[in-house]
């Protein structure tokens, strides 16, 4: 089944008194493009949640979002008490009260609001812990992601469909123009010569071999053939359970090649518009393909 490659999916769940929480957005990219916004403490681990990622989409650019949310007492930061640096500080200070006759009243909250007296920083984390928190995060939100990318798919399908009946039935006129196209070259010819030599006897065999000769020029039989190919090949591929984005964007510009060399090789105004009508549709065609997966 057809897979959009734009979609949104959300996952939470909850470990040992912290919340994980996934946001996970897909969009249009012609390869797999996976970005992970979190904090530098989960990258150890980041190839292992492109890996989770991978396993459920194949194509475009994925943007994860990771939040970890403590919902226990203990803090997640760890705060340290520089005891070089006020060493130094009171040094300074002691000095400066020997030079300058300075107050010695020094306070802790004086001190302590000096530059990298106090640091704070990340508390350890169980890498395994976290892991297991994301996974089941990441698990909720490609749920959903995939299956929103499923329905979008579905819709895409039935445009599909339509677009294809259109210009199969375009291809049909033609194909069923093309004889006619040969019959009215041969009594357009035969006219013209009628009127311009009226005492002069018309050579069936001249005109037979002039009229085979526009035939062979305009002869759009294997176009047609190859077009009518690769519409049946269109519907065999959106029926695959698989990656198909990249073969229907080339079967669309291969279907549009056909098209420019029917409407150049017919010789025919009925013919050429009808193209066109062909050309807009496939235009049409591609611009959804760009939205598979």
């Amino acid at each position: 089944m057809l897979k959009s490659m734009t979609a949104f999916g959300r996952g939470e769940y909850e470990l040992n008194n912290k919340l994980f929480t996934i946001e996970i957005k897909s969009l249009n990219n012609r390869y797999k493009d996976i970005i992970i916004k979190s904090s530098k403490m989960l990258q150890p681990i980041e190839e292992e949640i492109k890996g989770q990622v991978s396993s459920g989409v194949k194509r475009g650019r994925i943007e994860l979002s990771i939040q970890i949310e403590n919902k226990g007492d203990e803090p997640d930061y760890a705060v340290d008490l520089n005891i070089p640096m006020v060493k130094t500080y009171l040094n300074i200070f002691k000095q400066l009260k020997n030079d300058f006759g300075l107050d010695d009243t020094i306070t802790a909250e004086f001190i302590s609001q000096k530059k990298d007296v106090i640091s704070m920083r990340p508390k350890d984390v169980d890498l395994e812990e976290i892991g297991s928190g994301i996974q089941e995060a990441l698990s909720q939100a490609l749920e959903v992601l995939v299956a929103m990318r499923l329905q979008e798919g579905k819709a895409i399908e039935a445009d599909f469909q339509k677009r294809l009946s259109f210009i199969e039935k375009q291809v049909d006129i033609i194909e069923n123009r093309a004889p006619v196209v040969i019959e009215e070259y041969k009594q357009k010819l035969k006219d013209r010569i009628e009127k311009l030599a009226q005492d002069i006897e018309l050579d069936e065999t001249r005109l037979a071999q002039e009229v085979a000769i526009f035939a062979g020029r305009c002869d759009i039989t294997e176009e047609i053939v190859r077009t009518k190919s690769h519409l049946n090949q269109f519907r065999q591929y959106i029926e695959l359970d698989d990656s198909v984005g990249r073969r229907l964007d080339f079967l669309t510009q291969e279907m549009n090649r056909e098209i420019n060399t029917i409407s150049s090789k017919a010789s025919d105004a009925s013919i050429s518009a009808t193209a066109v009508e062909i050309k807009a549709e496939l235009e049409k065609l591609r611009e959804q393909v760009q939205n598979i997966e």
